[in-house]
């Protein structure tokens, strides 16, 4: 909008003219996906839709906007994907050691958002899981 509003004059009004004024400009001509349908929303809000959009779009992962709670329970359970693609158990160790110190100072840091509910990860384990997946692989 290039004008303030002129006083006495309704908001509509105001906001329908400069409308009008653009189209006849041509502004919206040829805009991106003219003649498309709209997305199938997703419950969130409009805003929320187009981020997670422009981010996939970007080839980024949406994981990123989470809140460190469900980022960190996302992680875990994301883990044994993330092992599967390791190749020495002493590589499986560094991982569930980041993991698992990435968890421990999420607990130790004041965070907002949801409440932090996952448990730190048993090394031993992860490693046992990641043998077993590699021996019934090959």
């Amino acid at each position: 909008m290039n004008r303030r509003k002129p006083p006495k004059v309704s908001f509509r009004w105001w906001v329908d003219r400069q409308i009008a004024e653009a189209r006849d400009r041509g502004d919206f001509d040829d805009l991106p996906g003219t003649g498309k349908p709209l997305p199938k929303p997703t419950g969130n809000d409009a805003a929320t839709d187009w981020v997670l959009r422009e981010v996939r779009r970007g080839g980024h992962d949406t994981k990123a906007l989470l809140p460190p709670a469900l980022a960190l329970k996302r992680e875990v359970q994301d883990l044994p994907e993330t092992l599967a693609a390791e190749r020495t158990e002493a590589r499986v160790r560094e991982v569930v050691a980041g993991l698992n110190e990435r968890i421990r100072q999420a607990y130790l840091n004041h965070h907002t958002g949801p409440p932090l509910t996952v448990a730190l990860v048993d090394v031993e384990e992860a490693v046992q899981n990641w043998r077993r997946l590699r021996a019934a692989a090959g």
